[in-house]
């Protein structure tokens, strides 16, 4: 996962355009919202977790999980097709459970540290993915999501983006490579269960001493993903184990990163340079809002309101929809993307500077000015 060099070309990086008028006076914070401790102080009260909201949430879903998961390992025995039929709500709730321990990373999901440690730790063995580790990866995230001059450099390829100038500044084999690397097939079908299935086995990225405490997190979830999978094939067998993790996994991968990508990478979305950078007008242009139907926006814990999520992480995912609500900025002053616009959301994989917009991979070279 890790990207190509863009910019091979020093100084197509060294130079690039100012954004267009119109994108340097939404992204400088001028427009459009002018009083900025108004909305902040509407967030401010959805901030509190709710301690009966957040385990009603969690019980449900987890026995709901574990219900379903059960059904399935008893349905081999009637229908393989059955089998599959009970993997999509299965898989549905293995994303509400990212989303909890999504949560419990931000510390939004109780008001105790160590009782959301606890809980995102259980919850990783569970969607695959090492709590401590991935809760470090996303603080970098939300630290410079849209903002071209701090973009991951290394295994971020979903909420990231080259601009049209870089792209085009590449070799030839480079673009294709890059191009490759950025196909719908790859990124949104391929990648998504690798990574949970073997990326995130690994410590990549977490060298040094600082990072002691994520390369813990991931071998400790790799020890308890074990035992709990070796229970399993104790009690029903290596390959029915296989296929029913396998048959929950891969779709709720594939829905999650697809979730995780929209929220940032779609036609509207804002870029910007450093200097015309700010994370209240990044999060209201550069985050989406997500209209899904009730049953998905239920599965997927609310996080759809990507730009309420942004603007305070500190926000549960059961209190996003009614603080989007709760200010008219929220409600107006942010890109709405229909479902049929989500899923149309990853063609746009460039961002460029002239236009100020997202555009899909030209379909010739252009030629530099």
């Amino acid at each position: 996962m890790t990207r190509p060099d863009l910019c091979p070309d020093a100084a197509v990086r060294a130079t690039p355009p100012p954004p267009p008028p119109s994108c340097r006076a939404r992204l400088d914070g001028s427009a459009p919202v002018q009083d900025r401790r108004s909305l902040m102080a509407a967030v401010k009260p959805f901030q509190a977790p709710l301690l009966w909201r957040s385990l009603w949430q969690f019980a449900s879903t987890f026995l709901a999980f574990v219900a379903l998961d059960a059904a399935m390992y008893a349905s081999l025995r009637v229908s393989v097709l059955l089998t599959l039929a009970l993997a999509v709500p299965t898989a549905g709730l293995m994303v509400r459970l990212f989303i909890i321990q999504h949560d419990c990373g931000h510390g939004s999901f109780f008001r105790s540290r160590r009782a959301n440690d606890l809980l995102g730790r259980f919850c990783s063995t569970f969607t695959f993915t090492p709590y401590a580790f991935w809760r470090r990866q996303h603080a970098n995230h939300h630290a410079c999501f849209n903002n071209l001059d701090r973009r991951d450099t290394g295994v971020d390829i979903y909420s990231t983006c080259a601009t049209l100038r870089e792209y085009e500044a590449l070799t030839p084999a480079r673009r294709w490579r890059y191009r490759v690397s950025r196909h719908l097939v790859v990124t949104q079908f391929l990648l998504p269960p690798l990574v949970f299935l073997v990326v995130y086995r690994l410590p990549f990225d977490a060298a040094g001493a600082s990072w002691r405490r994520e390369r813990r997190s991931v071998h400790l979830t790799n020890g308890a993903i074990a035992g709990v999978l070796g229970v399993l094939v104790l009690a029903f067998g290596a390959g029915p184990v296989a296929l029913v993790q396998l048959a929950i996994l891969a779709p709720a991968s594939i829905v999650g990163v697809w979730l995780f990508s929209v929220q940032h990478r779609f036609e509207e979305a804002q870029w910007a340079r450093q200097e015309h950078w700010n994370p209240v007008q990044a999060s209201l242009e550069g985050s989406s809002c997500l209209e899904l139907p009730r049953v998905l926006q239920w599965f997927t814990g609310s996080i759809g309101f990507h730009h309420v999520h942004h603007l305070s992480a500190r926000v549960p995912n059961y209190r996003l929809q009614a603080c989007h609500e709760a200010h008219a900025v929220l409600r107006e002053g942010v890109s709405t993307l229909t479902l049929r616009e989500a899923l149309a959301a990853p063609y746009y994989a460039l961002w460029d500077e002239e236009q100020g917009r997202m555009v899909r991979f030209p379909k010739r070279r252009s030629r530099l000015p």
